[in-house]
């Protein structure tokens, strides 16, 4: 460790005061913000990432600034990181559609680690991006996927009626034969000779 001292002319008199007894440097960091942060928006969420020397990253802790492009930055929503990987992901419906937004991140030593302490890193440069649009069908696509939603149940309708119509034939075709058959000119000439017999029968 080392002993800071602060040392200064205060009315005509050197003084000296002993400021830190104990001063541990790897206890007082700031660090470096992080590097290359960049994004990359789609339509269900914007993934966003940077870069930290290598020697560093499985020490640190991350915290994520985001905004609309045109606000002001006292108006930014935080984000802490979950892992100490140098990503995070905003989902879409965080997100205004149409709208640019800014972000920027800073890193300090992760509270859980018992050998360093620091305190923020300055602010990193900013990254811009936009909610992705979702794509829209064009309407020759909307009317084949109609066309394919109605194909079934006028399929089935028309089967069904195909069915009940051939039964209807059926009974009517078995019905026509029955008749035929009740009205030929045989059972015609029984009926009339059992009718003259029971005529004869009652005389």
């Amino acid at each position: 460790g080392y002993r800071v001292y602060l040392q200064g002319s205060f009315f005509g008199h050197s003084r000296t005061y002993i400021t830190f007894p104990e001063y541990s440097p790897r206890r007082h960091i700031k660090l470096d913000p992080p590097l290359n942060i960049q994004s990359n928006a789609t339509a269900s969420k914007c993934q966003i990432w940077w870069s930290v020397p290598k020697y560093l990253a499985e020490i640190l802790q991350y915290e994520l600034q985001y905004k609309e492009y045109s606000m002001s930055w006292e108006m930014a929503l935080n984000k802490t990181v979950p892992s100490w990987l140098p990503e995070l992901a905003i989902e879409a419906s965080e997100l205004r559609g149409g709208v640019a937004y800014a972000a920027r991140v800073r890193c300090k030593v992760s509270d859980n680690e018992d050998s360093y302490h620091s305190q923020w890193s300055d602010w990193s440069q900013t990254t811009v991006f936009q909610k992705a649009d979702v794509p829209k069908l064009s309407e020759k696509v909307l009317n084949n996927r109609a066309m394919q939603f109605l194909f079934i149940p006028l399929s089935f309708a028309t089967l069904l009626y195909l069915c009940w119509n051939c039964k209807l034939s059926s009974r009517y075709v078995n019905r026509q034969k029955a008749s035929r058959a009740l009205t030929s000119p045989h059972q015609l000439l029984s009926f009339s000779h059992s009718i003259i017999c029971t005529m004869g029968i009652l005389r």
